[in-house]
């Protein structure tokens, strides 16, 4: 069996499909609202994972009210928890790393990545970007650089764990080295990528360094091959 190590000083998680299996909350929502303002869920759905909720409604509704839209889904998105589960290995992995080592980058509103985050028992990060906090969502590399800014963390000691396109090439813009989970997207879809994992239990912790200068310490992890 073939492992991968790295020594990092950040490890920054998307949300949705790597700490969280939102599919069937976000298909079911996204269905609704196509239904209701006529366009087809089918493509709708086809771009909908890993990108901002107002980019879309702009792509497929420009003469409605973005802000609204927005709105109205994201309320939605957070009172349905039906089907939500955790990533199998998240919790484990996020728990086991320094509460200011790690950060969460969503594509989703805060109002709904609180209420996520909490179902599947992950821990509030010490630094949380969500829509709300940038102005061009993934593929642009804004939230990851912003994420790495307020840990103190330069971005080529990052890296990214994400399970769409659009946030891998978010975090390969920034700089930064990547590991590919595929619970959301085939595996060929999301290269290149500098690991890929089928979930969060082939990722561990193996060991914590002391920084330099009173800096972030070195996080050492073995990543095992995708199941």
């Amino acid at each position: 069996m073939t492992l991968t190590r790295f020594t990092c000083k950040a490890i920054l998680f998307d949300l949705d499909g790597v700490l969280a299996d939102s599919t069937a909350v976000v298909d079911r929502v996204w269905r609704v609202w196509a239904e209701e303002r006529g366009f087809d869920g089918d493509a709708i759905m086809k771009v909908a994972h890993g990108r901002p909720s107002a980019e879309i409604i702009r792509d497929f509704a420009p003469d409605l009210s973005v802000e609204s839209e927005v709105e109205l889904l994201e309320h939605r998105e957070a009172e349905d928890l039906s089907g939500l589960v955790g990533i199998p290995g998240a919790a484990e992995l996020v728990r086991s790393l320094p509460p200011a080592s790690w950060a969460v980058v969503t594509s989703g509103t805060s109002t709904v990545a609180g209420p996520r985050l909490a179902a599947v028992g992950i821990p509030a990060p010490c630094v949380l970007i969500t829509a709300n906090d940038i102005l061009k969502g993934k593929p642009n590399p804004e939230g990851y650089l912003a994420a790495a800014s307020r840990l103190g963390a330069p971005a080529g000691t990052c890296i990214v764990i994400e399970d769409s396109p659009a946030g891998l090439a978010a975090a390969r813009a920034a700089g930064m080295r990547t590991i590919g989970v595929t619970t959301t997207f085939p595996l060929e879809s999301l290269a290149p990528v500098d690991a890929l994992v089928s979930s969060l239990e082939a990722v561990c912790l193996e060991n914590v360094g002391e920084g330099t200068g009173g800096g972030l310490p070195v996080l050492e992890l073995c990543v095992g091959p995708s199941g």
